[in-house]
């Protein structure tokens, strides 16, 4: 069993996980983004669930609105680019299934 109290501080910080799942807190600044068009984890699908904030992801060329209570699943091998567009920040809680990051924890996100 484990037990996180989340804190969203600045930038990607995976938070707990095990062999066959991972959770990470993500926090985006005025204007920021992270992915883009090589982003891509292979073998690994992701769950980002928006806390706060407004954005706009950008999955497989295709663009969807963000907002507090979004959940959206990216699935393995989709190329993918989280922005926030609003004036206060996107705050997400993201899963992998399985990891996507390994030894890595507190790291920014890294391109697969």
């Amino acid at each position: 069993m484990q037990r996180r109290q989340l804190e969203f501080l600045s930038n990607f910080h995976v938070v707990a996980g095990n062999e066959r799942s991972q959770a990470a807190v993500m926090v985006l600044t005025k204007g920021d983004s992270t992915g883009g068009p090589d982003n891509r984890h292979q073998d690994s699908d992701q769950w980002l669930y928006v806390v706060s904030g407004e954005g706009e992801a950008v999955i497989q060329q295709q663009r969807y609105p963000l907002k507090s209570g979004t959940l959206l699943l990216i699935e393995r091998n989709e190329t993918h680019e989280i922005i926030n567009l609003g004036n206060a920040p996107l705050k997400t809680v993201n899963f992998y299934v399985p990891p996507a990051y390994h030894g890595h924890e507190g790291s920014p996100p890294s391109h697969d």
